[in-house]
Order: structure tokens, then sequence, then C-alpha cells
């Protein structure tokens, strides 16, 4: 448990300041065919302050914390920014703000597991792998767990307490065929502890079973045709391109930085039954697998309405770039480790469900495929994007036919979302991945299921 209480530090504060004291907690262990191949347990922490002076930051941190370090970390960041401040020729306005007074701790109330109990819910889960499917040659299963605990208070009266846990499974099972190697990789779990997601491990059989099929399909089945193709985009892909190729273009520091979503600012950037919103904290009535009360600027963190019936309505911004752009704050300051500034970043971000089931989709495509699970992706600040694929079935006269093997699709996103024509009417969320913008940081991404026009890049 981190020191919770830092108003005794206040009055060292004299320009617009953020003092930050945070430590990240990580389990990770794997296991390669039975085998522990690394069970590892680390804690990272100190104390960090930022400080604001005219239009320029000062930044300082330190892993000790003591009330002399947190002085001194507060006066070195508070030197820096009025060095830097005192060479800049264009002073800007004071920054805007939302204050913010809350304290969200999401540690489990369950019993804790050990790490060795942890271990023995693995190989339970390898021995069913084993007995169930014989034929499988290889499989690896990694368990990673993060604790995320900070306390911030900002000289603009905020206060956050936040301890946000995620923990998950990942799974990868790998079948031949004529010689041919072919692996299948799933995610188990999200937000909360390891006790609230993984009490028993039966609970992941019915995934496992699935995951299986598909890999057997998969391994039997045919490559995609290149080129451009009617496609279903099931939610894991819709999620990663709301990510990847529209949520990173709309960050305010990229858009800054020249993103081509300034150019769609109030303009229609998606088919008119698109709607895209990054989620601070809750959606649809539930908790999001990312959640953000108050981000590392002090700010109560809202939803960021990105685009609203194919229109661009605004971007994620900080405190910086809301005094740039003029915009409301969105809570969007997001920092990995104590010593890392905040930056610009998503948080959960996915588009809304629209009317349509997805059996209707599926009819209503002659010959194209039903795009299921991604791996890896990567998109720049035009939209365009590059994902890869790794399961997926061909579509044929309006129903499911063989599944296809790992191909890659490509596009423009806003041409991508232009070419939407059927939304779902359900939609899931995915935080297995890290974001990497610089920094790396947990985000959630979802959606429903879209059809659209892609490039398929074939075998």
């Amino acid at each position: 448990m981190i020191i919770k209480e830092l108003e005794k530090y206040r009055k060292f504060f004299t320009e617009y300041t953020e003092l930050r004291i945070q430590e990240n907690r990580n389990t990770r262990i794997s296991l390669v065919k039975g085998d522990v191949m690394s069970n590892n347990r680390s804690s990272e922490g100190g104390v960090s302050a930022r400080v604001y002076k005219d239009g320029s930051w000062g930044f300082a941190s330190d892993p000790v914390i003591s009330d002399e370090i947190v002085k001194k970390v507060i006066n070195t960041a508070t030197d820096n920014a009025v060095f830097l401040s005192s060479k800049q020729q264009d002073k800007k306005s004071e920054l805007i703000s939302r204050k913010a007074s809350l304290s969200k701790d999401f540690t489990t109330t369950k019993p804790k597991k050990s790490q060795k109990e942890m271990i023995e819910f693995l190989k339970e889960i390898d021995d069913h792998i084993i007995e169930k499917y014989p034929d499988l040659t290889s499989r690896a299963i990694t368990l990673a767990a993060l604790d995320m605990e900070k306390t911030l208070i900002t000289s603009d009266e905020s206060y956050s307490y936040s301890m946000i846990p995620r923990c998950l499974v990942y799974l990868v099972l790998t079948l031949v065929k004529d010689g041919k190697p072919y692996d299948l990789f799933q995610s188990y779990g999200g937000f909360g502890q390891f006790e609230d997601n993984f009490d028993d491990p039966a609970v992941l059989f019915d995934g496992i079973r699935t995951q299986y099929e598909h890999l057997v399909n998969k391994a039997d089945g045919i490559y995609a045709k290149a080129g451009m193709h009617d496609v279903i985009m099931d939610a894991e892909l819709a999620g990663i391109l709301a990510h990847e190729a529209i949520g990173h273009t709309t960050e305010s520091d990229i858009v800054k930085g020249g993103s081509v979503a300034a150019d769609y600012m109030n303009k229609k950037a998606a088919s008119e039954i698109v709607n895209l919103v990054d989620f601070a904290n809750e959606a649809f009535g539930q908790i999001c697998p990312v959640p953000v009360f108050v981000d590392d600027e002090g700010t109560l963190a809202q939803d960021a309405v990105i685009i609203k019936d194919g229109v661009l309505q605004s971007y994620m911004n900080n405190k910086d770039t809301a005094l740039y752009f003029g915009h409301e704050l969105t809570g969007n300051a997001r920092a990995y480790r104590f010593n890392d500034e905040p930056l610009v970043r998503m948080r959960n971000t996915a588009i809304l469900p629209g009317t349509c089931k997805l059996e209707d989709m599926i009819a209503s495509i002659e010959d194209g495929y039903y795009l299921m699970k991604s791996y890896n992706g990567q998109a720049d600040s035009t939209s365009e994007f590059m994902f890869g694929v790794q399961l997926g079935y061909e579509i044929k006269n309006g129903k499911l036919g063989k599944a296809i093997k790992d191909t890659t699709i490509s596009g423009v996103a806003f041409d991508v979302l232009k070419s939407v024509s059927m939304v779902s009417d359900d939609m899931s969320w995915d935080c297995s991945g890290m974001c990497g913008k610089k920094q790396p940081i947990p985000v959630g991404m979802g959606g429903p299921a879209i059809k659209c026009r892609v490039n398929i890049g074939g075998k």
C-alpha cells in the first residue's frame, strides 16, 4: 500500500504542480508444454512532480520516498519549469482544470492466492489440455498480472487515489498439419486481480475447447484470395481498428503533430451508422476493462465522443492540448511508471453497437470473409493501417465456409469506416494488449461486428 496522504507537501507548491506517488506490481508466470519457463514478481515505484509555468513544463522523479526526497523532487521540477519558461518568448495562458476528489480501490476482497497456487492453477489447465487434445504438438500458457496503485494531488485542489488491477491468461495452441505448424492465440480474464478472474480452472475449459476447434479448422483451411472484399470484421478486429487506426489519429498531441484527423473535424469521417467513443470508466452500465476515474493531471475523467453519426466530433485531450485547441478537458493524460510524464492516451475505445444481427450480416455477403481474430497491428497518423488476421472464415452465398489461414488486412481507416453498411447489435471488450506510444500502458478496445470493404493480403 502506497502513501495516500500527500496534503502536507502542498505547502511546497509555488507554481501549478502535480505530485504523484505510484507503484506498479507485476507477476508473470509462463509454462511451455507443462514446464515452468519463468516465474517472476516485481514492483517498481517512486515519486514524481510536474510543474507548469508560462507554457513550459518541468519534471523530476526519484525512486526513494521520504519527506526530504519529495520536497527535493518538487523543488527540482519547479526549478526546471522556471528555467525553461525564462527561455520562452511566447507565454501561454493558465491551464484549465476540472477538479476531482476520488478514491477507487479494486483490490480483491477474496483470500489472496500465493504464487505457488497460481502455478498449480496453470498446471491444471495444462493437464486438461493434454487429456482432451492429445494431437496438439505444443501449448504455451502465460499468466500476467498488473496492479497499478497511484496517489495524486495537484495545486488546483484535485486529489485521487486508485488501485486498478488487470490479470490475464494467454494461451497459444499449436497443431502440425502436413508438416506445417499452425498456431492460435487466445487471452482470458481482464479487469480485476487473479482471485476475481480465475477462482477455478474450469472457467476456461469451454473457451479452450472453442479455441481448439477453430485451430483444427484453420489447419484444414484455405488461403484467402488477395484483393478488396466485402468482409465482416468481428468485435476484436473492429476494436483494434478503433484503437490503432482511429484512436491514435485523434489523440490531440498526434493531431497537433499533423494527424489527418484535423482535416475531418466536424466533417463526415465514417458511415452515418458509425459511432466511436473513448470511454473513461463505465460503458452500458458496466465498468470498463481499464477504468480511469481521474487522470494523471488530476482531471475528472469523462467520455470522449470521437465520431457521432459518422461525423468527427472531438479529440482526446490533456490540459496542454485542451488549452491549445480550445477544447473541453476529457481526462486522457496517463503515465505508466512513476517516472513517466503523462501523455495523451486512450482508455477504452470502441465502436458502438448498431441494430443488425450477425447472422443477417453474414447472409448479406455473396463472396467474402468473416474475420474474427487479429494478431498485432500498426497504423500511422494518416490512418493507414495493416493488421494480422489469425482466424477467419470464408463466406460463400451468405454462409460460412472453410476457415482461412493467417493473412493480413490493410487500408485507410477513415475510408474503411465510410464503407460500413451494417453494425451488429452486440459488442465485446478486449484488454489483453499494451499500447506502446512511447510508454506501454493498458488499454481497452472493443466493438460490435461491422460489415465493410477492406483489402486482404492473401497468402
